[in-house]
Parts: C-alpha cells; sequence; structure tokens
C-alpha cells in the first residue's frame, strides 16, 4: 500500500518540513520513488550534516535556515509535529490550496491493522509501552510508533492485518487528525506545552481528536480521577470506559483498597492486587489500569499479570540510576511539567533531594510549590526557571525556611551540589518540571547527562 501510495505522488510537488528523526525515512522513501520534493529545515544546513548531500544527490532541493518556509508553494506538505499548523506560511499555502498532512496521518490511512493510541499530559509514553508489552506477552505481533519507537509509515507493507500497531500521540500530531485509532486512551490532560499552543482550549481541542473521529465499534478510555478526560466520556461515540484510582467505574478498570478491579456493567471482578506491579509510584499503577482498561478482550489475565511482575519502566521514567554510599539516583527527565513532577515526588516514602528547572512551558507552579514543602528536603534549582520556581516555594503557604533551597547556574554543579548534600539513606531525585531546550536539545539527552555525570560520582 505504502508503494502505490508513493507512487500515487508522482508528478506533484511535495515539501517536507523538518528534516529530523520522524520524517528522514520518509525523505528517503519519496526520493527512492522519484517523488519532486523540497526538504525544509529550519536549521542550517551545515547543522544537517551529510544529509544535504545525500538528498540533494538524490534530486531534493534543500532549503535551510532563517526563512526556510518563503516561497511555500507546494501541492502537498508534510508538517513536522513540532511545527505547528497555525504557522502563517502554512496557514498561506493551505489558503492557495496545499494539502497539509504529516507521516502520522498518512499512516493512519494506509495501516492495514488495529490501532490503539495514547495521549496524555502525562503517562502517555509509559502506558502505550505496557499495552504493547501486554499484548506481545499474550503472543501477539505489536508495532510501537508514534511519538515513540520508529517511524512506521515506512513500514507499513510489513505490517499483516492480524498485528496491532501502538501508538504514542503527542498534541502537536492530534492537532490536524481526521481520523482516530480504533482503541484511544486519554491518560489525563493538564496545562501543558502553553508556550507553544495558543491556549489552553486548543491543546483540549487536539487532545480530543485522539477519539472525536471514531465509529461506533471503536472503544475511548479516559481517566475518571481527571475533570478534563472524564469530561470526554459523554462525547464518546463507540464504547466509553473508564479507569480509577479513587471510585468504583461501571465500565473499566478501577482500584479498591490495594486491589485492581476490572467492570462490566457495574460488576466488579478481581485482577490483582496494585502491590504486584513492579513499577514504583501510585501514577504508575494508573498507567498499567489504562492499559488494562484498553486490552480488554485483547489479552489474557495471564499476560496482564506477567506485564505488571515483569515491567521495568521507561528509560528517564522515574529510572533507577545506581545506589552510591546509601544514596539511590533516579532520572525522571521525562518530568517535563509540573503536573509529572508531582507524582514522582509523591512516588516516594520520604522525603528526596530534588533538582528541577530548565524552559518554562507558560505553565503556573503554584501547586507544584505545595507539594515541594511536603516531598523535599533539599531542592537544587538550575536553568532559565530557577527563579520562577524558588518564587512557587517560598510563596507557598507553609514556606518556614524549608526545605533548604540551593541555585546553581549549570546542570553539572546542580547534581553535584545535589550528590553533595545526600547522605546514606537519601533518594537524589532529577525531575525537573520544565522543557530541556535551555540547556539540551531534548530531554532524552539531559537524561543521559545527569546519568553520566551520577556514573562518574566517586
Amino acid at each position: 500500500m505504502f508503494i502505490e501510495y508513493l507512487g500515487s505522488l508522482r508528478g506533484r510537488r511535495v515539501s517536507v518540513l523538518g528534516a529530523g528523526i520522524s520524517n528522514t525515512p520518509l525523505i528517503e522513501a519519496l526520493l527512492n520513488a522519484g517523488v519532486d520534493i523540497t526538504v525544509r529545515d529550519a536549521r542550517e544546513k551545515a547543522d544537517l550534516g551529510d544529509a544535504v548531500t545525500r538528498y540533494g544527490q538524490k534530486g531534493a532541493r534543500i532549503i535551510a535556515g532563517e526563512g526556510y518556509l518563503e516561497g511555500l508553494d507546494s501541492d502537498l506538505i508534510f508538517r513536522t509535529p513540532g511545527l505547528m499548523p497555525t504557522n502563517r506560511a502554512i496557514v498561506e499555502a493551505v489558503a492557495r490550496g496545499a494539502e497539509l498532512t504529516s507521516e502520522m496521518e498518512v499512516f493512519f490511512e494506509l495501516c492495514p491493522c488495529m490501532i490503539i493510541a495514547v495521549t496524555g499530559s502525562d503517562g502517555k509514553t509509559t502506558t502505550t509501552t505496557i499495552i504493547a508489552e501486554i499484548l506481545k506477552n499474550e503472543g501477539r505481533r505489536v508495532h510501537v510508533g508514534g511519538n515513540i519507537g520508529t517511524p512506521l509509515l515506512t513500514r507499513v507493507d510489513d505490517i499483516g492485518r492480524d498485528d496491532i500497531a501502538v501508538l504514542e500521540l503527542s498534541s502537536y500530531q492530534l492537532m490536524t487528525m481526521k481520523k482516530s485509532p480504533d482503541i484511544a486512551v486519554v491518560t489525563n490532560v493538564s496545562p501543558n506545552h502553553l508556550d507553544v499552543h495558543g491556549s489552553m482550549e486548543e491543546y483540549i481541542g487536539a487532545k480530543r481528536n485522539i477519539f472525536i473521529h471514531q465509529a461506533r465499534g471503536c472503544k475511548a478510555v479516559f481517566n475518571a480521577d481527571n475533570g478534563i478526560a472524564r469530561s470526554f466520556a459523554a462525547e464518546a461515540r463507540g464504547e466509553a470506559a473508564l479507569f480509577s484510582s479513587k471510585t468504583r467505574v461501571a465500565d473499566g478498570v478501577y482500584l479498591e483498597g490495594g486491589v485492581i478491579y476490572e467492570a462490566a456493567g457495574g460488576v466488579g471482578r478481581r485482577l490483582m492486587a496494585a502491590d504486584e506491579i513492579l513499577l514504583p509510584g501510585a501514577h504508575n499503577i494508573e498507567n498499567f489500569m489504562a492499559a488494562f482498561s484498553a486490552v480488554r478482550g485483547l489479552a489474557g489475565e495471564s499476560a496482564l499479570a506477567e506485564t505488571a511482575r515483569s515491567f521495568e519502566g521507561v528509560e528517564h521514567r522515574l529510572e533507577f540510576v545506581r545506589e552510591l554510599c546509601g544514596v539511590r539516583y533516579y532520572n525522571d527527565s521525562i518530568a517535563t511539567s509540573p503536573t509529572r513532577t508531582i507524582a514522582g515526588l509523591r512516588a516516594f516514602d520520604r522525603k528526596v533531594i530534588l533538582i528541577a528547572g530548565g524552559k518554562d512551558k507558560g505553565v503556573a507552579f503554584g501547586e507544584l510549590g505545595a507539594e515541594i514543602l511536603a516531598h523535599v528536603g533539599t531542592l537544587v534549582l538550575t536553568g532559565a526557571s530557577a527563579q520562577l520556581l524558588l518564587d512557587a516555594v517560598t510563596s507557598a503557604q507553609g514556606y518556614d525556611g524549608t526545605p533548604e533551597i540551593i541555585m546553581e547556574a549549570g546542570f553539572s554543579d546542580a547534581v553535584s551540589a545535589a550528590a553533595r548534600a545526600a547522605r546514606a539513606g537519601d533518594i537524589v531525585l532529577l525531575s525537573p518540571a520544565c522543557a530541556s531546550f535551555d540547556a539540551f536539545r531534548n530531554f532524552e539527552e539531559r537524561g543521559n547527562t545527569f546519568k553520566a555525570i551520577v556514573r562518574g560520582l566517586r
């Protein structure tokens, strides 16, 4: 199907906006199929490396650097997820008749198998991975992609009808989606990425796209404990299932008395004790409940139990790094929002030494300030938002000079300061509550840097 799709593009002028990871296989496939394409990227040509030569030798035009969107007059435009469809150049091109799409949107059109997709402000990567692991333990052939894993569009011809594609979808990807998956999961919705989205309403609208285009035979799973996610249930066009750690639900999965139950028609049935889940933290119990709700009818209890007892988590998500002199170090670099950091703080049974700070995303830190008072013994702040976090903590009700607050300009200095403050029995947690772009390319680079520094401690 993908080969046929490529053939349909011959004779059309195609622009690919962004030459990053998600679009690289697409660019290669378009060029190999003889499609007339222009590759546009905000980075300078020197920063694109050998891709400039490689693409150029195959006939692509390369427009890079400042003004890379000028003269955008193609018939078909592939948008990279990080480039908003509200960009003026894109809006004007669409108004002139250009078709706007993306790697993921075309995948939805061509994918021959069931698609399960997960979105949310927090927990979507872990929930996506849990779903995939459960299905693999059930013996299903699974393809993981979207915002994680490998771009799947160029591999669509290798996907069988009985396979299952499990995707993580970000708000950026969802903004222009006109199809929804067979099974949609919304882990939660809270203020996030407001430095990029025009408003909270735009952000919520993007999340809604994961289920709003479903047909009656589809299913959507929502977090009953999150007001916005729960409100989506009334809009679901197919089956709506809920998961909750606070109350019983009629259809879905819930937690009661330390036991996880599956409910259908108001009747609950025991699945397992929550403490059978290997991953620490109440938020990970919720991630498992969301996954259990999604795979009902697709996987048996043995696959659920095997996954719960063996799944060790995803890199950069409360990832245990090492223990040194009785101090345990955890990497939670994925925590780019206050709500995610709050979840990380609540995962431990003692006050921690917290390293936080980075690029501000336009999200208020007030609630986080109060949580830091309750869960942090020493706070090390760094990065562009350090002063905002300091103000949130010192202005929180009940602040009396504790926790001790250490300000460090550099990231490595912040990690070293946390290590110096730690004593046997302490936990040092990197959970920044902010984006990484003030000092790193992404949260992975930040987490890897943290791990390298910690592993080098003596």
